[in-house]
């Protein structure tokens, strides 16, 4: 935060001392939440599904592992690669963006200039009181462009590494929760005895993962465990009935 930095400086001595005192406890690794929760919670609903319908159709352990690995290798690559191209997506977008502004803060001035005193004052910001913060970033081309990006179009400046760390994010955490449906059939030939452990273990994390999330994203733990687990027992259980209804 270097523009964070220069404008601190920039301050008079006693508040930047508070300032300096003052540490704001706020949570800022939401992209990076937000791709190990994608990762996860498809990672432990997908392979669960396929598991119990290839249990169903009566298909031995080994074949469900193999079906079962095979999918979580597929699936963290598409998935990684989905990140990828969402988060290349939002840079591109950005670029774009700040490009048309940064033209028209040359070409049309008056006209951006007009809009910085609109979004002030629509925070109930009076005309005396906002004109001279215009006239300071019309000073400040590169504020001035900041400005307009954050609080006209509401974007902020992404991480250029950032569709790597998605596209790496979501793919691991897609193989850890993909691999705990299938651990018991790594330990037990008979695959109608592997499922049953296959669900209570897959629901056990269903449960841990959901009630995490929920601490995570500000929503109820016990209601988010509740759910995430509803979620996979639901997909889990119409895939094994389908199996067991085709397949007889």
């Amino acid at each position: 935060m270097a523009g964070g930095d220069e404008h601190r400086l920039r301050l008079e001595p006693e508040k930047q001392s508070l300032l300096n005192r003052h540490t704001e406890k706020h949570f800022t690794a939401g992209e990076i939440v937000r791709d190990i929760i994608i990762g996860v919670s498809d990672g432990l609903t997908v392979p669960f599904a396929l598991a119990a319908g290839l249990s169903g159709a009566n298909a031995t352990s080994s074949i469900v592992l193999t079906a079962g690995i095979a999918e979580v290798a597929a699936g963290a690559i598409s998935m990684g690669l989905g990140g990828y191209l969402a988060a290349k997506g939002e840079a591109d977008h950005y670029n774009r963006e700040l490009k048309r502004e940064q033209e028209e803060i040359i070409t049309v001035p008056e006209t951006e200039a007009a809009e910085v005193a609109e979004i002030l004052a629509e925070y109930g910001i009076e005309e005396h009181e906002y004109g001279p913060v215009v006239n300071a970033l019309r000073k400040n081309p590169q504020a001035w462009l900041d400005f307009m990006m954050k609080f006209e179009l509401g974007l902020e400046k992404p991480d250029p590494r950032r569709a790597l760390y998605s596209a790496m994010t979501i793919a691991i955490a897609y193989v850890l929760g993909g691999v705990v449906p299938l651990i018991p059939y790594m330990f037990i030939p008979n695959a109608a005895e592997a499922v049953l452990f296959s669900v209570v273990v897959t629901l056990i994390a269903l449960l841990i993962f959901g009630f995490v999330k929920g601490c995570f994203t500000g929503n109820k733990p016990i209601r988010s465990a509740l759910e995430t687990a509803l979620i996979g027992a639901i997909a889990s259980a119409a895939a094994y009935g389908l199996a067991k209804a085709f397949h007889s």
